[in-house]
């Protein structure tokens, strides 16, 4: 059986994949800058800011946002058209250091009101829980601010990482 594209029922299986593949690119962008983000995040603790968890969740977090950045514009989101790379950037980064404080929310919280103060608690809550509801967040609002679906026929910016014909 053969999905026509111009029935309704074409135009949601093609929508329906594309959402698929989109979010299938983001969760290896994503498990790339978590490795990043984790990785750098316990390295900072077990060496010169063992007493210092959010200062080290802040460091590893905008390492991590640099390699998410990367690998959502040039592989997951290329095939969208830009939007501004000045205003793409800074949506991108106000969305990840929202991302950011709801990891440390969840992170502040176990640690410092509940009292669960170990290297075990904080990764679970700042890796775990915090992880998995700002990475929710930032594939919602990726699709919808920083790399949207543009109409045919919209102006578009220059993209000034992208050689002029």
């Amino acid at each position: 059986m053969t999905t026509s594209t111009t029935t309704p029922h074409g135009r949601l299986y093609r929508q329906f994949e594309a959402l698929l593949h989109e979010l299938a690119k983001f969760g290896i962008v994503g498990v790339v800058a978590f490795v990043t983000d984790v990785g750098l995040y316990n390295a900072l603790r077990l060496g010169f800011l063992h007493d210092r968890p959010t200062t080290a969740k802040i460091i590893s977090s905008l390492v991590a946002m640099g390699v998410a950045y990367v690998g959502n514009r040039f592989w997951t989101y290329r095939h969208r058209p830009r939007t501004g790379y000045a205003r793409e950037t800074a949506l991108f980064l106000v969305f990840n250091v929202l991302g950011l404080c709801i990891a440390l929310a969840c992170q502040g919280f176990t640690h410092y009101v509940l009292g669960l103060d170990s290297l075990l608690a904080d990764n679970l809550s700042a890796n775990g829980l915090g992880l998995a509801l700002g990475t929710a967040f930032r594939f919602w609002s990726y699709r919808r601010f920083v790399f949207p679906h543009v109409p045919e026929g919209a102006p578009l910016a220059d993209d000034p990482l992208t050689p002029a014909p």
